[in-house]
């Protein structure tokens, strides 16, 4: 059974966006293999899923994640004590950002400029095309999400929105929406959860099985 079965077995519901969810890894899994990152963004419950799946892409999720010899050899070159400490406790990671969490930065963005530049403002400076964004709305319609999208699509970022049903503004912007097929803010930010932690495991099986 693979990922995306196993997660419609618990969600039934999900089955509707089963051909998206396999569309988005596939644009992932080509972003970090042709040396990209990952950006991404929303807001409240969104910001807080943002954050969380940069933290199963940039270290090991279910699976150990050892780095390579040569890196080892080279760590223990520089100081042979120390350098094995480091080899055992880094992890292979697959570099992403969380735009929500650059405090400082945020606040004078909204102050100097406006509210809804927060993350297009870093996806200009970040993003590189072949990169990917994953803007998080459960409406489809936050304003600094659909910007931050367009900047993305200008700079030929691979696009991918987390939604509820209808995409909202963000889904024409999109090369990929997967669209959640509930009612409310909570039960579609409770189904988002198991999407991305699906993408997040399907991506470090490929990477780093």
């Amino acid at each position: 059974m693979t990922r995306i079965e196993q997660l419609i077995s618990v969600y039934p519901e999900l089955e509707v966006c089963a051909a998206d969810i396999q569309a988005a890894f596939e644009r992932l899994r080509e972003c970090f293999a042709q040396g990209g990152k990952v950006l991404t963004c929303g807001n409240g419950g969104s910001a807080a899923d943002a954050e969380h799946i940069v933290g199963e892409l940039m270290k090991g999720y279910l699976l150990k994640r050892p780095i390579p010899d040569e890196m080892r050899t080279r760590l223990v070159s520089i100081n042979p004590q120390d350098g094995d400490y480091l080899a055992r406790q880094l992890q292979g990671g697959l570099p992403a950002i969380s735009l929500v969490s650059q405090t400082s930065l945020l606040s004078a963005i909204t102050n100097d400029t406006a509210a809804d530049m927060v993350y297009a403002q870093q996806v200009y400076v970040y993003g590189r095309a072949g990169d990917a964004l994953i803007g998080i709305s459960t409406s489809g319609n936050a304003r600094n999400v659909i910007h931050a999208m367009q900047v993305a699509r200008a700079l030929g970022l691979h696009t991918i929105g987390l939604t509820g049903p209808t995409g909202g503004a963000l889904k024409p912007l999109c090369e990929v929406c997967i669209r959640v097929p509930a009612k409310s803010t909570s039960d579609i930010q409770e189904r988002h959860l198991p999407i991305f932690h699906v993408l997040c495991a399907m991506l470090e099986e490929e990477f780093f099985v």
